[in-house]
């Protein structure tokens, strides 16, 4: 499978960026991966490798460059601490125009079909796609979030401040256990969709806790991870061809 890392230049420096694609001379349509906290690692690359497999032209930005080239070789209290005061520093607005930046980029590659295109994001990214499929509402069709934490807050910049503008079908994946997703989350964001009639999907998977859909972590859920990333295919194929 052809595979690159690519340096994408947007409003606040380089963004290094995993691309992987299937064999063949496409056009292939496109879906917009965003990491989850723990940052950009090998099991990122392999989901992105299993989705561009199905026939996409998958694109991993890392979205943590502003701070320098962060990695986690391993996970403790004490790797948390850094990427959690990271997330709170890094905006919607920083990814909404990480975003621009790679829709940019990939209107000028040939390998990449022109048209309808699909986001996924584990833990911090759930807001990001929330934030993306509002923000572009032209272009993301397709759109999942697993497990997204801040995607209802207090702030003014709170995604789901942006379902309103949504156009494409979303997907919301949480755990039935999750110390990062307070109560009021999940009855907020459905009575916002169910407000503005999107065309959505909830669902709390039963016996889960965060994290269910790496197979690195203790809290992996085979059925509930499986189940998620078919539902996540079939959107694109549904919506994407």
């Amino acid at each position: 499978m052809p595979e690159q890392i690519i340096d994408i230049e947007t409003e606040d420096g380089i963004m290094p960026t995993f691309t992987c694609w299937p064999e063949g001379d496409g056009p292939f349509p496109a879906i917009v991966f965003y990491m989850d906290a723990p940052a950009i690692r090998e099991e990122l690359y392999v989901m992105a490798r299993r989705m561009a497999d199905e026939g996409y032209f998958v694109i991993l930005p890392d979205l943590f460059y502003r701070f320098g080239i962060i990695r986690f070789p391993f996970r403790n209290a004490k790797t948390s601490l850094v990427w959690r005061e990271i997330m709170r520093n890094l905006s919607n607005e920083d990814v909404m125009h990480d975003t621009r930046a790679m829709l940019d980029y990939m209107a000028g590659q040939d390998i990449v079909k022109p048209g309808p295109k699909a986001t996924i994001g584990y833990c911090m990214s759930g807001r990001f796609v929330t934030a993306a499929a509002g923000t572009f509402p032209d272009e993301f069709v397709a759109n999942a979030s697993f497990y997204g934490v801040a995607i209802v807050t207090a702030k003014d910049d709170s995604s789901h401040f942006w379902v309103k503008h949504i156009k494409g079908e979303m997907y919301y994946a949480f755990a039935e256990t999750d110390g990062t997703v307070p109560s009021y989350v999940v009855p907020t964001l459905r009575a916002e969709l169910e407000e503005h009639g999107i065309d959505y999907t909830l669902k709390v998977f039963p016996g889960t806790s965060h994290g269910f859909s790496f197979k690195s972590r203790d809290d992996y859920d085979e059925d509930a991870a499986e189940e998620g990333h078919r539902h996540f295919m079939d959107m694109c194929k549904r919506k994407l061809g």
